[in-house]
């Protein structure tokens, strides 16, 4: 049966939501219903732009507006936190962009106020949602491959301009916030699968200024010598962002893990034999939001819950620590 469509408001005027909410909604039959940005006349540009129904001066006015089902917080990462525990307080079914939080202290702090309000909640780790990724573990669990020694995540993009947050300490910036934090969640949804949980046992980090990393190379190791490894730099040519298990019998790598819309392709290397499948290139986004939408109007419980954000924020810090950087 059709579900009820979705009212959406957004918490800032990011540069993401036209490809991570705005985007998705709209083919999805949602609405995105209301926006605040840091000032009304950003927010009005922004409305006006991508076809949002109506500005709000604040984004507690966002979170209060009866007509909003749900809140996409995409505001910049020290934000999360606080306005996800205000969002949880309000009743509202939450949608967070990654991390949900500065740092693994303040994830339990607001993982606790979500739990003890009782709403839909999720973190924006929208991969796991996509055929392309179901079909990795598929060909994982067919022992295509074999026995698997080795996890490799290969995340780059262009350098963001000098003012973005990313770039900013007090704002819980730095390369491995923004996309290490993915890496970590593919290594510990690994680690779900065989049963184990993995330990980060090397990080180096290259730095944009003091505390800030504009790239980082970390490991991690599982209990059965299973290895994961990541390098993540946000001063790259391009986006390249790479899922590969490396087996005794060959590999398979999804070569965009997190954008099939750009590549869409699946390379199976197997017994000297290759074979490339295409996988949907329809947005991760768009399945992510499908999922989740779902859960909000029929009350079924998704795979990825609040215990796994807090989970995936203490290996973050984690690595901060290993770099010999503090966490955010």
């Amino acid at each position: 049966m059709p579900l009820e469509p979705l009212r959406i408001g957004l918490l800032g005027a990011a540069r993401i939501s036209p490809e991570s909410i705005i985007g998705p909604a709209g083919g999805l039959g949602h609405r995105i219903v209301a926006v605040a940005a840091r000032n009304r006349s950003k927010a009005e540009a922004y409305a006006a732009e991508f076809g949002i129904e109506r500005v709000v001066d604040t984004y507690a006015d966002v979170i209060a507006d009866p007509e909003v089902d749900l809140v996409y917080n995409a505001l910049a990462n020290a934000l999360h936190g606080p306005w996800n525990r205000r969002a949880a307080a309000a009743g509202k079914a939450l949608l967070s962009e990654k991390p949900f939080a500065a740092n693994a202290t303040e994830a339990a702090e607001v993982a606790r106020e979500i739990r003890a309000a009782g709403i839909p909640f999720l973190e924006g780790f929208h991969y796991p949602f996509h055929p392309g990724y179901h079909r990795t573990q598929q060909l994982l669990d067919d022992g295509a491959i074999g026995t698997i020694g080795r996890v490799e995540v290969t995340m780059s993009m262009p350098t963001p301009p000098d003012d973005d947050p990313r770039w900013d300490y007090a704002l819980a910036g730095g390369a491995v916030m923004d996309l290490g934090c993915y890496a970590v969640h593919v290594f510990r949804q690994y680690g779900k699968r065989m049963g184990s949980v993995p330990e980060v046992v090397s990080a180096r980090a290259a730095l944009h200024s003091e505390f800030v990393d504009r790239a980082c190379a970390f490991e991690v190791a599982y209990p059965d010598g299973t290895v994961g490894a990541a390098r993540v730099s946000m001063v790259g040519e391009r986006y390249d962002f790479r899922l590969a298990y490396i087996g005794d019998r060959g590999s398979v790598t999804l070569h965009d893990f997190l954008g099939p819309h750009r590549d869409n392709r699946l390379t199976v290397v197997s017994d000297e034999t290759e074979s490339v499948e295409h996988v949907p290139a329809r947005s991760t986004y768009s399945y992510q939001l499908d999922a989740f939408a779902r859960s909000i109007r029929t009350g079924e419980p998704l795979e990825l819950g609040v215990d796994d954000s807090v989970d995936n924020m203490v290996m973050v810090d984690a690595v901060y620590r290993a770099a010999g950087l503090p966490p955010r």
